[in-house]
């Protein structure tokens, strides 16, 4: 077996049961991995524990505080954030290996894609790819920003790796429709909290123009049923977003009366 890697690799979760297990066997080759979980409640805590001892527990405080309060639990220079639903093959981990043994690294961080494995295929077109980060980076040099779609900013030379992360995503259509009436609640919240007006023009404009983009222009059709699938419920969250952006607004409008 090779050496484990100097890297610190951190994972956030909540409820993971289904996916985490899998997330977890494919990053022992890290020889520090963190778990911050926000209060599961479905047994997520117990299986982390068999691949860590590092399993902190902290209520959720938003994307971009809970993975900077995760990074800052880490000790190694290099660090890796990975999601509970995605999986790190072999071929990544070497290209990784490669990078930073080979040699002083070149960069301060790494942008990875993705690929995403949705309704009983990979997913190959549209928005979901290719859909890329930063994932490794020298924990000196780069903090969290942002709000809902928090990443990663490096204040360095970023380079890409050519071999892919895996992600699997929703459980079902459910699941998914589920997930969207969570992060478009989170959304509307950053919206309003950012000083963002409701607008008409958007609420109507936006949904349209995301199938023209994403389903047209970068050929997600081509995914089949699943991407139109996709497109149709990226649309809905799109549109319910600035749907509830407009009900903050007469919500606080009502509050003030």
């Amino acid at each position: 077996m090779a050496e484990k890697l100097p890297i610190s690799v951190y994972v956030l979760t909540f409820n993971n049961r289904r996916t985490i297990e899998r997330c977890l066997k494919s990053l022992e080759w890290a020889e520090e991995l963190v778990v911050v979980d926000s209060l599961s409640t479905d047994g997520t805590v117990e299986i982390c524990k068999r691949y860590t001892e590092k399993v902190y527990q902290r209520p959720w405080a938003g994307h971009r505080d809970q993975y900077q309060y995760a990074a800052d639990l880490t000790t190694h220079p290099w660090i890796m954030f990975v999601d509970a639903d995605e999986e790190v093959p072999p071929e990544l981990v070497q290209e990784i290996r490669d990078e930073l043994e080979g040699g002083p690294p070149r960069f301060d961080g790494y942008l990875i894609y993705r690929r995403t494995y949705y309704l009983g295929r990979w997913i190959r077109y549209g928005g979901w790819y290719p859909d890329g980060e930063i994932r490794l980076y020298r924990r000196d040099k780069g903090r969290w920003e942002g709000g809902l779609h928090a990443k990663v900013a490096v204040n360095g030379k970023v380079g890409v790796l050519k071999n892919q992360y895996l992600h699997y995503t929703y459980r079902d259509i459910s699941d998914q429709i589920q997930t969207i009436d969570r992060y478009s609640k989170i959304a509307a919240e950053d919206m309003a909290q950012g000083g963002e007006r409701f607008s008409l023009f958007k609420l109507l404009i936006h949904p349209p123009f995301r199938f023209v983009k994403e389903y047209l222009f970068k050929l997600g059709f081509l995914d089949g049923l699943p991407g139109l699938i996709i497109i149709v419920s990226t649309m809905f969250y799109v549109f319910i977003k600035y749907a509830k952006l407009w009900e903050l607004k007469i919500s606080k409008k009502g509050e003030e009366r």
